[in-house]
């Protein structure tokens, strides 16, 4: 399943510019279909795009999936307008390069979009659920119920495509890499590791820090402060407190069921919006 260009906008992707450069007369890519201008995009969108969107355009940490921009209605010349204004107020930036750099990521992108996704069945939605409640609700919540470790996943669908839901679930240290490789990490949820004087060492995800303490919530969920100058050690972590469910530890067919429930989501936030 696909987010609708209105979801994409605030996830920070060029769909925005459906609604925000809607009216502007209609350009086509001069570069569509060009296989040299697919393969310049394509190295320029690694090199400039991929850290928010991902490898592939399908999503990752700060940024939407990609792929789907002309299926979902986007047009080439207010795809254009958006790669080189920005979109205000977001950390979309706007580009300084040619107008040709601009039309050749887009015919990369284009090259991406094979058209509608088949859905998700609805079937497994209630495996999903059972799957998402004994492995992921003692630290994340949904709708008010479940822990508060990790974030809120209640909207998640509306930020995340399904393949960067799958890849974080799969691969969720990797992202704690990407996110100090892009200078943040979201705030609430850096991962650390404590010791006490008294050589405890302690887990957490740290809420709060300045020059003297730090707060912090521990594996348990219980919110704890320490002086800093009572500490024999306090260091950021690039191992995630959510473990990597690997194939071993989640089959394919349970992953599945459980990107269904994460997908109603997606769809039950969409559906509350309107």
């Amino acid at each position: 399943m696909r987010t609708g260009p209105w979801i994409l906008a605030t996830c920070l992707t060029l769909a925005g510019a459906v609604q925000v450069y809607g009216q502007i007369a209609a350009v086509s890519n001069p570069l569509a279909g060009n296989g040299e201008a697919i393969r310049d995009g394509s190295a320029i969108y690694e090199a400039r795009c991929a850290k928010c969107h991902g490898h592939g355009a399908r999503g990752a940490v700060g940024g939407c999936d990609l792929t789907g921009l002309w299926t979902e209605g986007g047009a080439d010349q207010s795809l254009f307008q958006t790669i080189r204004r920005g979109i205000p107020n977001t950390l979309k930036p706007h580009s300084f390069g040619p107008d040709k750099e601009v039309w050749t990521i887009l015919a990369y992108l284009s090259s991406l979009d094979t058209g509608p996704e088949q859905t998700l069945s609805l079937n497994d939605a209630a495996s999903g659920e059972r799957l998402f409640w004994s492995n992921c609700g003692s630290c994340h919540s949904v709708n008010g119920r479940g822990g508060q470790l990790g974030p809120d996943l209640s909207r998640v669908g509306s930020s995340r495509s399904p393949a960067a839901l799958a890849h974080k679930i799969r691969h969720a240290s990797s992202y704690i890499a990407s996110m100090y490789e892009g200078g943040y990490v979201t705030e609430g949820y850096q991962p650390v590791t404590l010791v006490t004087s008294s050589g405890h060492r302690i887990r957490a995800a740290k809420k709060n820090e300045d020059a003297f303490s730090v707060q912090i919530m521990d594996t348990s969920g219980r919110i704890r402060g320490y002086r800093k100058a009572d500490l024999e050690d306090l260091r950021n972590d690039d191992v995630s407190l959510m473990p990597d469910f690997g194939p071993d530890r989640l089959p394919e067919p349970d992953l599945k069921n459980l990107m269904v429930f994460l997908t109603r989501l997606r769809a039950e936030a969409r559906t509350g919006a309107e």
